[in-house]
């Protein structure tokens, strides 16, 4: 693998809250404070955590989708969020998205061979004589028929419709795609279908991923790293077999202990976070996660803790560790 095809330094993403008359803002909603994490091309890089941790945030917001509240996205050396409407558009191409709902992100008016194709017609990528052919060859290589480009989406089951949404983001020929829970909309049987699929094209396409997930058993089977993010920060960063094997921070332990061990025979110990997350328009004082911590000291109540490394590329943010 080589240097880092992407690199965020200290993103912020802040939603105004408007009250009153006049609509002013009277606070802020910190979906996203302060993050950092580079990805190296070719790698699959994985975020987990809650609902509400600011995950997809982070996703829309390096595709500016979102324009961010302070930060730098860097991509192949480039500072997205500087860049004109003209230099943006030509950008795109480069950087896809595959989005959680396969059903809400597709037009139900048009077929989805128009769907799939219209990005590329956008952007001047091939003429219309060609278009079929481009449409037929991507669905062949994401597991659908020729046959399917002139149905609409609600004629497909919710597996083919992210296999549609996949060849979407594929037919413009990226370099990086954020997958932002791709498969929590799915059976199981069919998530480890789309998964492999999603596999098998990194490695054929020599593909980068940001994958958002907040179930680890989806992305121990995917991915290279894995950030583990909390209430808008990153708690834990780490390669996937070092995170799996030694997780540090308590936020981390509490996820792991709920996934799923394949052997009956087997039983892992549950940590139950008690209490509810609290709110990103009003985040606690100190280490954002001492109210639901098991082992928060004093210090954890004051004090906010320094993201560090521990070892070998495995950051943490824990008075504790």
């Amino acid at each position: 693998m080589s240097e880092a095809l992407l690199e965020v330094h200290d993103l912020k993403k802040y939603f105004p809250i408007r009250g009153g008359v006049f609509q002013r803002t009277v606070g802020h909603v910190k979906a996203v404070d302060g993050v950092s994490f580079s990805i190296k091309k070719g790698e699959a890089f994985g975020l987990v955590g809650e609902s509400g941790c600011g995950k997809s945030t982070i996703g829309r917001t390096i595709l500016r989708l979102n324009e961010k509240t302070s930060g730098q996205v860097i991509y192949n050396g480039t500072d997205i969020h500087t860049l004109n409407k003209t230099d943006m558009r030509k950008l795109r191409p480069e950087m896809q998205i595959v989005f959680q709902d396969p059903y809400s992100s597709l037009n139900p008016r048009i077929n989805v061979g128009q769907a799939v194709g219209e990005a590329l017609l956008a952007h001047g990528l091939c003429t219309k004589a060609e278009l079929r052919d481009r449409i037929s060859e991507i669905f062949n290589i994401c597991g659908l028929a020729p046959y399917h480009i002139n149905r609409f989406p609600h004629e497909f089951s919710g597996g083919q419709r992210q296999r549609i949404g996949i060849a979407r983001a594929l037919i413009m020929n990226p370099q990086f795609i954020v997958a932002d829970e791709p498969v929590s909309a799915l059976d199981v049987s069919i998530q480890a279908q789309i998964i492999n699929l999603l596999g098998d094209l990194q490695e054929s396409r020599d593909l980068t991923y940001l994958f958002i997930s907040h179930d680890l058993s989806v992305v121990e089977h995917l991915c290279n790293r894995i950030g583990v993010m909390y209430l808008g920060s990153m708690v834990e960063m780490a390669s996937r077999d070092e995170l799996f094997k030694n997780p540090l921070h308590p936020y981390t332990k509490a996820l792991l202990s709920a996934v799923p061990v394949p052997d009956p025979t087997l039983k892992r110990e549950r940590i139950v976070l008690q209490g509810d997350i609290p709110s990103p328009a009003k985040p606690p004082v100190g280490c954002k996660f001492h109210t639901r911590c098991p082992i928060a000291t004093e210090i954890c109540k004051q004090q906010v803790p320094e993201y560090r490394e521990v070892g070998s590329n495995h950051f943490v943010a824990c008075h504790l560790v």
